[in-house]
């Protein structure tokens, strides 16, 4: 209940200053789809959606945006391979139980980007709870979120620092179902090591 009555305290200011940005006409507006500019492609399904209301990007499923590297295996155990580097986006949304559920992006979470894996995120009281041999699935955010250098892009740094202690004593295990480079999930999923994964600058 902790982080998700701190996540929701600093977002209410920002819900707030987004209810005084004018709305246009390719919004959606008071629940309902948006106006068409003519001329314009939809960017969605309408057989397979029609009941989609278009939001603007940076709504959806999170209630928090996190992007971090070192969260994509490496096609080579180096601290040069280009996947380390890579920026992953987290959306999650805190629940009540004081767990978070982040769907992970490679590129974004623009219209038509798909969500390769999730990480899924406990207290430090729900990880000491853990059987010892589950336990290395998991990293310490204290330690890993400066090494995965991530940051709030949707926060200013006040905000940010109120919720910074709170993900700092919480675990995450990362599940992957697809490869990024693939064009749908083959094979199984994965479970990555992040803990385990070679440092960058």
């Amino acid at each position: 209940m902790k982080i998700k009555l701190l996540i929701a305290s600093t977002l209410l200011s920002l819900a707030a200053s987004a209810s005084a940005v004018n709305t246009t006409t390719t919004e959606a507006e008071h629940g309902q789809p948006a106006a068409v500019v003519p001329g314009q492609t939809k960017l969605y399904n309408e057989t397979l959606n029609p009941h989609q209301i278009e939001h603007p990007n940076h709504l959806g499923f999170n209630d928090l945006h996190i992007q971090a590297i070192r969260h994509l295996v490496p096609d080579q155990h180096s601290v040069h391979d280009p996947k380390l580097q890579t920026v992953v986006h987290h959306h999650c949304k805190a629940y009540d139980d004081e767990t978070m559920l982040c769907l992970m992006f490679h590129s974004g979470m623009k219209d038509q980007d798909k969500p390769i894996g999730f990480e899924y995120i406990i207290t430090t009281a729900q990880f000491n709870t853990l059987p010892e041999a589950e336990k290395k699935y998991w990293h310490y955010h204290k330690t890993e979120v400066p090494r995965a250098h991530a940051s709030f892009p949707d926060l200013t740094q006040e905000e940010a620092a109120k919720i910074l202690p709170v993900i700092n004593e919480t675990y995450g295990k990362v599940i992957y179902f697809q490869q990024p480079e693939d064009k749908y999930p083959l094979g199984e999923p994965y479970v990555v090591i992040v803990q385990d994964m070679p440092e960058q600058d």
